[in-house]
Parts: C-alpha cells; structure tokens; sequence
C-alpha cells in the first residue's frame, strides 16, 4: 500500500523552519495585497510567493531573472498572439505547440528549470482566459505583472526578515542523455497541448485548478515521476480543500472580515508548509496543499463570495483532468519508449 504522506525527514532543521515561516507569511502578505488593493486576479498575487518561496529555497540573482524573464516572455506572447491569432485556432494551437516545446526543453535541460516552469503554468492560463470575449486582456497582462514584481519584492523581504541558519549545499543537476531530453519534452508538450485544447473547445473557464493541475503534474517530465506526482496532487488538493472547508466553517459568516480570512489562510499555510519540508521541499501532497489553499482564498473569497462551493468544485474537477493527464502520459511513455531516439533512461 503506497503511504498516505511521502515524509523524507522526521524533524525540521532550522533552515526549515525558516523556509516555513518564509513561505506562511509570504503568501499572506500576497493575499493581503491583492485584497486590500482590490485588484483582479487574486490567485496571481497569493500563488506565485508560494511558489517561488517553495520551490526556490535560495533567492539569488539567476532566480530572479528567470522570474522577470517570465514575466516579459508571457506578457508579450499573450497581448501578440491574442491579438494577431485569437480568432484562428489552428494557427494559435500550432504556436502554442512551440513555445510550450521550448519552455520543457529548458525545464529538461535544468539550468532554467524555474523560468520554463513559470512560463508554462502562466501562458497555458491566460491564454485560455485571454481567449473568452468578455476577457480584459490589458488588466489580465497588467495583474501578472503587478504579481511578478510584488513577489519578488516580498521574497526579498521574507528572506530579509527570516534568512537561513547555515548555508544550503549548491544543486547539482543530473546528467541527461539525448534521448531522455527527447522524450521529456516531446511527452510533456504534447500532454500540455491537449489540455490546452480540452480546455478551449470544452469551454472550461472556471476550472482554473483543474488546468494548473494538468500542468503541475508534468513537471517530473516523464512517466516515473508523474505519477506519484499525480497522486500527490490528488492527495494534497484534496486536503487543501478541506483544510479551506474547516477555515470556512470556523469563520462561517465572518469570512468577510479580511485579519480573521488571512490568519486562516496564515495557519493554513504553515502547516502545509511543515508537510512541504518535512517531504523534502519537493512538489508533493504539502506543495499541493499549500497551491490548493492559495487559489481557493486568492481567487475566490471576497466580502460577497465565500468559498464552500469553488472547493467542492476544485477537487473534483481537479480529480478528472489529473487522471486524463496522467493517461496520457502514460500512453505516451509506452509509445516514446519503442523508438531508441526517444527513449527515457535514468539521468546519472
């Protein structure tokens, strides 16, 4: 039986717990912004500290021009291609095919890991958002880039406020063969690009999770990882939402009140982020739990709109397109595997 939680460590180092504390706040301090600014697109501003803050434990100088270089990339794929192929859908799938086959190939190679990692999450999404008519693509673009920059303002000072205890041991990145890089990339463009389209044609636009999921879950880039990465997604989504369900029953009609709303989202993010840690700090059920709570509040909760019925819908929506994913990945390693040009092996 596969355990519940994959814990690779039984106690938090100081390190840990200053990357907890980091990662709480950092989120909070997002949320708190977005909210008390009134600006659209909460799920930006409350998401992204979570993610660099979880999966960049060292703020350096490269981390943060692969952010900004995120940031241009998307913005200017999004205002040129909406508006050059928005109403042409061959074309725009075709395009889309080659920017999320270049974003894999830097996430394969490993040097730029973060810059494709974010590029691909953000252009899949507001491409798919930017495609609908009553979209604001100008507010969509200038959200993005209000959520860039505040979090890299309030990395900067989370790693200010709450810096290491001793320093951290340099990553070494794996060595990958020819094929194995052929592989990564030709799978995960092409499970990418199906949900990009399943997504346009079924007329998804409030699965926002349910798509991030679907590309959550390929960045391992190939078959071994996904599917632990599947079910770790499934795992920790699910007790993101009813971690977001008991927050929101403790509050019940006071939800609108915003101190009471971000200490749950506070103490919710803490504990995730104790799970995150104690499994390594790697994208598992803790990440899944701390991306869960972040969309649920960032995007959801206002003074006229709770949360009880977007957390019902974000797991099971969520459950269906993290198993289609992961058939098809699975179907597609079998296939990439016959042919020696693009067959996986184990990077040394």
């Amino acid at each position: 039986m596969r355990p519940i939680l994959q814990i690779s460590k039984t106690r938090l180092n100081g390190n840990d717990l200053r990357q907890c504390l980091r990662i709480a706040f950092g989120g909070m301090l997002g949320f708190l912004l977005c909210k008390l600014m009134g600006w659209n697109y909460g799920a930006f501003f409350t998401v992204s500290p979570i993610l660099l803050l979880g999966m960049v434990p060292r703020l350096t100088a490269h981390v943060a021009r692969q952010f900004i270089a995120s940031l241009l990339l998307v913005s200017s794929v999004v205002l040129v291609m909406q508006g050059v192929f928005g109403a042409k859908p061959i074309p725009m799938i075709l395009l889309v095919a080659g920017l999320f086959a270049l974003l894999f190939r830097e996430m394969s190679r490993g040097v730029n890991f973060l810059f494709g990692a974010m590029s691909v999450v953000n252009l899949s999404m507001m491409l798919h958002f930017a495609s609908y008519p009553d979209a604001h693509v100008g507010d969509m673009v200038a959200s993005q880039a209000m959520s860039t920059l505040s979090t890299l303002l309030i990395a900067l000072l989370m790693h200010g406020i709450f810096p290491d205890v001793a320093s951290r041991p340099v990553r070494v990145l794996p060595v990958k063969s020819a094929s194995t890089r052929r592989h990564e990339v030709l799978l995960a463009t092409t499970v990418a690009t199906l949900s990009f389209i399943a997504f346009q044609v079924l007329d998804l636009q409030s699965a926002l999770s349910a798509q991030v999921a679907s590309i959550l879950v390929l960045f391992p880039l190939n078959w071994r990882g996904a599917g632990p990465a599947g079910w770790n997604r499934a795992l920790g989504t699910l007790v993101g939402c009813n971690a977001g369900l008991i927050i929101q029953f403790v509050l019940m009609t006071h939800f609108d009140v915003l101190p009471f709303t971000a200490f749950g989202l506070w103490l919710g993010l803490l504990l995730f982020a104790r799970y995150h840690m104690l499994e390594g700090g790697q994208s598992a059920a803790g990440f899944a739990g701390l991306t869960t709570m972040a969309i649920l509040f960032g995007q959801y909760v206002t003074p006229q709109h709770d949360l009880f019925f977007s957390d019902l819908y974000r797991f099971s929506s969520l459950a269906v397109a993290v198993s289609l994913a992961l058939m098809l990945v699975f179907v597609l390693d079998r296939l990439l595997n016959r042919f020696a040009s693009t067959r996986w092996q184990p990077p040394s």
